[in-house]
């Protein structure tokens, strides 16, 4: 190794890791392995020397160009230890990722494994210069066997990491597969005869998907014996066959947009049946679009029955909107409706509109009923 002027005054340096090996990644890497020899002529003269370190001449090494960097009294240049280095000589754009294991090698070229350090992985595109502080104490260098003739020889392998071409993943089409299985009929072992309609599906999937599905098929008393078709008279063909669509591929079919409300009704009676809480959701996020003065006593009306307070609060904001903008509020017949089928939700809009008028009596504005509709009067 000559001793040539240094290029710089300083370096960052590492703590040796007791491994042998460079760190595992759990990322799929490959390697650009590639080692190096470096012989140090002259030991005694280069601590003598005025400077404070030397370079090896370059030389290539996992596609990239290195120096070695070799300190014999330290970083300070007043340690009892060498220190030892690796940078990267290539001007690049790109993050070079690379670890080393530096060695100390017996007489035979073989490293001595006390005597081995390994980084961790780096970008040397960032910091170019990395190495170790404590790579070997001088005294101990010099009342061993490794030091002959006034030089020894180490060793540098140098691991440039690099990624692998990324794997396109495809989107998950396990949705897709379901959906298959309930078109093509295929291993079908359950039958459903709804508004004069039959259609198959899979107990097993059934199960998964619904809790009261599971305990109607899988029941102690029910297992091994469903075997005729299962009857329901409580839902529209159109509303089985959409839900059915959702248990397998949890999507629903696209609708019109007329009918999107009413449809969307329907399922959510079925999704709160069968206990089917994700479908129960999506219905109660569609239905909130759909509120409007003629459809908001029904909307809060289903909200009310099957447990939806979050439902029922947007359409009592709804109604707080209308009424605030002086556009109406909830059509007579509406109401009307409410009055006959839901007389709790009716009292609540009642509390509502008496709510709304002492408001605007503290406000000191006239106390018209905000609907409009001579049929919303309050009720004792």
């Amino acid at each position: 190794m000559a001793i040539p002027a240094a290029r710089s005054s300083g370096f960052p340096l590492c703590s040796a890791l007791k491994a042998d090996r460079p760190p595992c990644s759990t990322t799929t890497f490959f390697s650009l392995r590639d080692h190096h020899h470096l012989k140090i002529n002259g030991y005694s003269r280069s601590l003598n020397s005025r400077s404070p370190f030397f370079e090896s001449s370059p030389f290539r090494a996992g596609g990239r160009t290195w120096r070695i960097s070799y300190r014999p009294k330290g970083s300070s240049g007043d340690s009892d230890f060498i220190s030892m280095c690796l940078a990267l000589d290539d001007i690049v754009d790109e993050a070079v990722m690379a670890c080393f294991t530096l060695s100390l090698l017996d007489q035979s070229k073989n490293p001595v494994s006390h005597h081995c350090h390994t980084t961790m992985v780096n970008n040397f595109s960032e910091v170019r210069v990395i190495g170790f502080e404590e790579f070997i104490k001088r005294e101990i260098l010099e009342r061993s066997e490794y030091l002959k003739d006034d030089s020894f020889t180490i060793r540098v392998q140098i691991h440039v990491v690099k990624e692998t071409p990324s794997v396109q993943v495809p989107p998950s089409d396990i949705q897709q597969h379901l959906g298959s299985l309930l078109s093509m009929e295929e291993g079908a072992d359950v039958e459903f005869r709804v508004g004069g309609e039959t259609f198959v599906a899979h107990r097993l999937v059934l199960a998964a998907r619904s809790p009261i599905f599971k305990a109607g098929l899988y029941s102690p008393m029910k297992e091994g014996l469903v075997t005729n078709a299962i009857q329901i008279d409580d839902m529209e063909a159109q509303v089985f066959k959409a839900m059915l669509n959702f248990i397998y591929t949890d999507s629903l079919p696209e609708m019109e947009q007329e009918d999107e409300s009413a449809m969307t009704q329907h399922l959510l009676v079925a999704a709160d049946k069968y206990d089917m809480e994700r479908l129960k959701l999506i219905c109660q996020a569609r239905l909130r679009n759909h509120i409007n003065a003629g459809s908001v006593a029904v909307i809060l009306a289903l909200a009310e029955k099957h447990n939806c307070p979050d439902l029922k609060a947007a359409c009592f904001n709804f109604l707080k909107l209308i009424s605030t903008c002086q556009l109406g509020g909830m059509e007579a017949e509406e109401y009307e409706y409410l009055e006959k089928c839901y007389p709790t939700v009716k009292e609540d809009y009642d509390n509502f509109l008496l709510d709304f008028e002492k408001a605007k009596i503290s406000e000191g504005t006239e106390g018209n009923s905000p609907s409009g509709h001579k049929v919303l009067k309050i009720s004792n």
